[in-house]
């Protein structure tokens, strides 16, 4: 009888696991059969912070003391979300994994000792308390809103903006690569003429409009806006001279003539500058504590091996962007001067 029966639930196993296995097969070539289930399983509780969740030699990690240090290894982890993907998180666990063993594994077979593995971990030392002390000097030398107020009331002209149409005039003849244009006479009687205008009172534009459509030259459509440092320097300083309505001449090439037309003129409010002035004055701020940590630490330099030090040098100038990686840190301050 009991033979009988471990028989009979045998065969209902082995029955229970086709029918299994047909339905699933069923429901995989159906999807549209409306009795397969659509329910997900529900997702795990994530484990509590001090959790150990990896285990490498006499090693322990938590949960937490994971997701920090994986953060630091691969940036841009999402390990440390609830919604990380399984598979993902299970990656990168068995790549911290393998980074535990084999620096394990590297001190068992002293590794450490070597000259070369001591040198690259004082370099990384030096770099990672550089770069903290760096960090810590820029939370120092946040402005406050005060002293970016401060700086807009005294640097007015810097945030100038104008709207300017720009007259291409193209040039033929000897020096010229244009297979289009005027004569460099003929350019220049039509340059005159719209100046002439221009200052007497004329109608310049009409002038500048007969270009429009024309292989001679190009005007622009419509007025376009620059703020200070926008244009090349010469055309700048023509453009922030100009009187509203005015039209000047900006280059004089064997290429083109360009005049410049100034429509509008007026200034970028504080709200729209702040950030720009707040990055400004942190980057003196910082530059002044640079230069005073430089002084108190006493730092002197071979001119016979470095050579001297010239106007504009990276030791005067720490924003610089220097490619060496123990001066990492002084790329920071490029974008606050």
């Amino acid at each position: 009888m009991t033979s009988a029966r471990i028989a009979l639930h045998l065969l209902l196993v082995c029955v229970v696991a086709g029918v299994g296995q047909a339905q699933d097969s069923h429901s995989q070539n159906s999807a549209s059969t409306p009795a397969a289930s659509t329910s997900t399983p529900a997702k795990k509780a994530a484990p509590a912070a001090n959790h150990v969740v990896l285990k490498v030699g006499g090693v322990q990690v938590t949960r937490a003391e994971f997701e920090s240090m994986i953060g630091d290894i691969e940036p841009k982890s999402d390990a440390d979300k609830p919604e990380a993907d399984e598979k993902d998180r299970r990656r990168l666990g068995d790549d911290y994994a393998s980074v535990l063993m084999l620096s394990q594994q590297a001190v068992a077979d002293h590794l450490d000792a070597s000259p070369e593995i001591r040198r690259q971990l004082a370099v990384d030392r030096l770099q990672i308390l550089s770069d903290a002390q760096f960090a810590s000097l820029m939370r120092q030398s946040k402005p406050s809103a005060e002293e970016v107020r401060e700086y807009y009331s005294s640097h007015l002209a810097e945030f100038d903006r104008v709207q300017v149409r720009r007259l291409f005039i193209w040039k033929t003849g000897a020096g010229a690569a244009n297979m289009h244009g005027l004569a460099p006479e003929a350019a220049r009687a039509r340059a005159d003429a719209i100046l002439q205008a221009s200052a007497s009172g004329g109608d310049p534009e009409k002038l500048a409009e007969s270009f429009q459509g024309s292989d001679e030259g190009l005007l622009d459509a419509e007025p376009i806006p620059f703020t200070r440092g926008a244009l090349p320097a010469n055309l700048e300083k023509v453009a922030f001279a100009l009187q509203k309505g005015q039209w000047a001449e900006g280059e004089d090439t064997p290429d083109k003539l360009i005049l410049l037309h100034l429509v509008e003129r007026d200034r970028r409010p504080l709200a729209e500058v702040s950030s720009i002035i707040e990055q400004r004055v942190q980057g003196q701020k910082m530059q002044g504590k640079l230069d005073e940590l430089k002084k108190k630490a006493g730092i002197w330099m071979d001119e016979d091996y470095f050579g001297k030090a010239v106007a504009g040098s990276r030791e005067q100038r720490p924003d610089s962007n220097p490619p060496s990686k123990l001066q990492k840190s002084a790329e920071k301050t490029g974008d606050n001067q």
